[in-house]
């Protein structure tokens, strides 16, 4: 406590020194104010920036004279000279004629013109960031070129490119002042809960695509930096608040609350220090989507009904099986049994919005000190600590309460002019997060079994089937199945009641999965990585090397993870080495890269990238760019590690030695003949990952084998001919070899980007869905001639009795397919100024995949990506003085959304966004009023996942 006691009183004690003040205002040639320009002593570290007015007060020991450099994106740069100290320096800066000229770092790891990145590229900086009409940054990323926003809850959005991506992007790499922010536990990034606040942003960098060559296995399909503010650079007091409402017919008009703090002091040349806090609190969008997950058009009415927001309904069992059972126990007469429909009945279950308080928060908490040595950039060292908590609504295999969950960042990093050392860890608390599913599942569970509420059931449908409760039921399935529901509902919990609180709260407390739904999570990543330029020391080429190391240290005790007996423990490292050169007078840039990883459970992969980047034209601004790159992505901790039980199937990871690590101990109904017990050599069977993998069916087959039986009663042998083995190898890395043209230019003020890709997949990562009988052999071929009665002696023939009366479990397999996959697309963007400030851009991308679905039917590729996407912004910052605006818009096409949880079609949308802004010099702050999904309909982005409404806000920013 002392230390963080002294840290805070850094930025409000600090130590005068005897220095020369030199006072300035900078502006554009319309004489208004440019905020945020740099102005910064040549040769010496001293740098500020220009307030809301344009203007600037620089402090240094200097002696006179000396120049000072101010320079600002999309600003040509100008020198000055100060000669006296009481000089005012008045500046104007000229626009830039190619805004496409700004500097970026990530594509090469080096600093570069965007006009030289050998890779597509999209920049965001502190002006795009003041003029977004999104209600945050990090939601204005969405107008981007190539992204596409998938929002799983208010507080909780992925970003994704170039397609194959859920919720959970695995693929999709987030740094944030270069430390990967993906969630350890689950290896994908959770937005930007732990990322970074709106008023600290210095620039965000998109680099859609493969980028493994510098940036490792996960690099596979696009990453984002997003970098901070330096307080040498940007020192003061920043605070912004914001207030707003969400508008939405589920949840109807509700309040949030979003503000911030930015404290950031340079004490002298040598130390600086900085502290950021932010807080949103909200209310989330009501997912209230009652489509059954499988069968369009089933309701409620339908006694197998598993709603997609509704939960407790995936237990589901035979009812006539439990007739049998009943009939052999004395529970209920033959005749009354012998009434029972074949065909299954489920629970009725509880809506997701009575299992979640549905808010949504999120506090974020950094701070940094920065120590120059030297007093100047060629050396800098910076320890940095992240902290991120809140409330979201995950979706993976079901729904997830992301409820007070916990995840911190602490860095060491050495950097300079051509080099940088850091080491980083991150560790997670899942505080009291649950499974919404498994809630729903347990909380019908205490007020009653399952086998007395389909007991229940099963008497009162063969009773009211056969008239004992009137003639209006005699004969009337679905009068009877009402009837039955009715009867077995007796003492069901109400939500809203002290006793289903008192449930509610039992189980989301309690991590058996059994009894419980808590998700338990105390995992860590442990990382390491540097670079060196050598381009001081060689002068023939620029030459890179570079590597890193990642240990993972996976802690669910047992909830998600095969780690119930301790922490699973895995690394990876890697190497890499760049050469770029210009040739033919520096009009031709050539970039070559080549990449080792290794991960401790797979062999290691060589990703090379080869670039050409041609300026051609006198003024050379017609500039013309190929690559060629493979890139690779390792199985992550759950392809290899997960042993999730999650209802209605098993997640199995597949690394080998997780197969038996996970077990399951499965009820055996006796079945039609009443033989399943026999078969199985007892009651209950211990299945584990070795039955999903080597002792399954595929699951579309299963599911063509019992649509076959129930329609030709008695031609078991047609029925098996439909059944196919399960064939799926252990995970291994997935591959990808792209293919990019592209071309940027100014033509008559027109911006233009134009790029196209095309992307060849092989041992694809995904998911295969199974069956496994509780007992027999999953076979493809079966012989009903052997022994008598045939299924004592015959273990595949034994498997299809299994099928018949519900003896299986059903499992989620991680495994590549053998198919080749390609996807191709192609993206279009248009910028200019129309009328004196006004800026008009729009920007289209054209996205497909292949896929042969009928080569691997099991096999989901999930790309959920719409074909055609267009966005289209208009604004201007300058209308008047003081005064801009902005409004953007977008739209996609409709699209199939694959996922484990539930598969259908994501429709069109249409969505508006606008904002307008004042300046108020003498506060120094802007006022800003926006609205997203203005007079839109309600969208959805996710399937399952609530549906968008509008959201209105009004945000004050004070600058220093």
């Amino acid at each position: 406590m002392k230390a963080y006691l002294f840290f805070l009183s850094l930025f409000f004690c600090s130590v005068l020194y005897a220095q020369n003040s030199i006072k300035g205002v900078v502006t554009d040639i319309n004489n208004l104010p440019i905020i945020g320009a740099n102005v910064k002593v040549i040769g010496e570290s001293v740098t500020t920036v220009t307030d809301s007015d344009g203007k600037f007060l620089l402090i240094t020991s200097l002696n006179l004279p000396y120049e000072i450099e101010i320079t600002s994106v999309g600003f040509e740069s100008k020198t000055t000279v100060i000669n006296s100290k009481t000089q005012l320096i008045n500046v104007v800066l000229k626009e830039e004629q190619n805004v496409l000229d700004e500097i970026v770092v990530s594509a090469s790891r080096t600093p570069e013109r965007v006009f030289e990145s050998p890779v597509t590229i999209e920049r965001m900086g502190i002006a795009d960031v003041k003029k977004t009409a999104s209600p945050t940054f990090y939601d204005g990323l969405e107008n981007m070129k190539e992204v596409q926003m998938n929002t799983s809850s208010l507080s909780f959005k992925s970003i994704n490119t170039r397609g194959f991506a859920t919720v959970a992007n695995s693929r999709f790499l987030q740094l944030v002042d270069g430390m990967d922010n993906a969630s350890p536990l689950l290896n994908f990034v959770l937005g930007n809960m732990i990322g970074i606040s709106e008023i600290d942003v210095q620039s965000v960098e998109l680099l859609p695509g493969a980028s493994s060559a510098l940036y490792g296995a996960n690099a596979f399909n696009g990453i984002l930096f997003m970098n901070s503010k330096s307080p040498f650079m940007y020192q003061g007091i920043t605070a912004y608040a914001k207030y707003g409402q969400t508008s939405q017919k589920a949840a109807g008009t509700n309040d949030f609350v979003d503000y911030g703090i930015r404290m950031a002091h340079a004490f002298s040349k040598h130390f600086a220090a900085k502290a950021n806090f932010t807080y949103m609190r909200g209310t989330d969008w009501f997912a209230t989507n009652y489509d059954d997950k499988t069968n369009l058009g089933r309701d409620r009415s339908h006694q197998n009904y598993d709603g997609i927001n509704v939960y407790g309904d995936e237990v589901s069992t035979n009812i006539y099986t439990v007739g049998q059972t009943m009939v052999a126990n004395n529970l209920l007469p033959a005749n009354l049994a012998a009434l029972l429909p074949n065909e299954s009945v489920s629970r009725t279950g509880y809506n997701e919005i009575d299992l979640t308080d549905n808010k949504a928060s999120n506090t974020k908490i950094d701070f940094s000190l920065h120590f120059r040595p030297f007093g100047d950039e060629k050396l800098e060292v910076i320890w940095q600590s992240k902290f991120g908590f809140g409330n979201a609504v995950y979706q993976g295999a079901n729904r997830y309460y992301l409820n007070n969950f916990f995840m911190q960042q602490h860095k060491i990093e050495f950097k300079g002019k051509n080099f940088f050392l850091r080491g980083y860890t991150t560790s997670e608390d899942g505080g009291q997060s649950y499974d919404m599913q498994f809630t729903g599942i347990n909380i019908n569970r205490i007020w009653k079994s399952d086998n007395d509420w389909f007991g229940q059931y099963a008497g009162a449908y063969s009773q009211a089937f056969a008239g004992l409760f009137g003639p209006s039921f005699a004969g009337n399935a679905g009068a009877s199945h009402a009837f039955a529901r009715a009867a077995a509902e007796t003492g069901r919990l109400v939500p809203g009641t002290a006793a289903f609180n008192s449930a509610f709260n039992q189980v989301i407390s309690n991590p058996d999965v059994l009894s419980g739904s808590k998700l338990v999570d105390n995992s860590k990543i442990y990382h390491s990585d540097a670079n060196y330029n050598f381009k001081d020391l060689i002068s023939f080429a620029e030459i890179q090397v570079g590597g890193s190391y990642r240990k993972y240290q996976l802690n669910s005790f047992g909830r998600i993870y095969t780690d119930a007996n301790g922490p699973i423990n895995y690394d990876e490292y890697g190497f890499y080495s760049q050469v770029q050169k210009k040739f033919l007078e520096e009009r031709l840039k050539f970039t070559g890269s080549l990449r080792y990883d290794k991960s401790q459970n797979f062999d290691g992969n060589y990703s090379p990238r080869v670039s050409l980047v041609y300026a051609a034209g006198e003024s050379r601004t017609h500039n013309f760019r190929g690559s060629f790159q493979t890139g690779f992505r390792n199985p992550t901790t759950q392809d290899q590690y997960i042993g999730f039980n999650v209802g209605n199937a098993v997640l199995i990871g597949s690394a080998p030695d997780n197969l038996l690590r996970y077990s399951e101990t499965r009820p055996v109904a006796n079945g039609t003949p009443a033989v399943g017990q026999l078969y199985a050599g007892g009651s209950s069977v211990t299945m584990t990952g070795e039955n999903a993998y080597n002792n399954s069916y595929t699951a579309s087959s299963v599911m063509a084998f019992a649509a076959f039986a129930a329609a030709n009663p008695g031609n078991t042998p047609g029925a098996a001919a439909l059944l196919r083995k399960t064939n799926v190898n252990y995970v291994k890395p997935e591959e990808v070899k792209a293919f990019e043209l592209g071309y940027r230019s100014r033509i008559n003020d027109v911006n233009i980007d134009i790029n196209t890709y095309y992307n060849i997949y092989n041992n694809f990562i995904g998911a295969a869905n199974a069956v496994a009988p509780l007992y027999g052999t999953a076979s493809n071929t079966f012989d009903f001639t052997v022994g008598a009665p045939t299924y004592v002696t015959n273990p595949e023939v034994q498997s299809l009795h299994a099928l018949a009366n519900g003896n299986f479990r059903a499992y989620q397999l991680y495994t590549n397919t053998s198919i080749e996959i390609k996807s191709f697309g192609f993206g279009l963007g248009l910028s200019r100024k129309v009328y004196k400030d006004f800026e008009f851009g729009v920007n289209y991308n054209f996205a497909e995949f292949n896929f042969d679905q009928a080569k691997d039917p099991s096999f989901e590729a999930g790309f959920n990506t719409p074909k055609h996407r267009v966005k289209a912004s208009f604004g201007n910052e300058k209308m008047f003085k003081n005064f801009g605006f902005n409004v953007s818009g977008r739209w996609n096409s409709e699209y199939l959304w694959q996922s484990f949880m539930v598969d259908g079609m994501v429709d069109a949308a249409t969505v508006f966004d606008a904002q307008i802004n004042y300046t108020i010099p003498s506060l120094k702050s802007t006022l800003k009023v926006g609205g997203s999904n203005i007079g839109g309909r309600e969208y959805m982005q996710v399937l399952g996942a609530g549906l968008i409404g509008q959201q209105y806000f009004v945000s004050w920013t004070v600058n220093p």
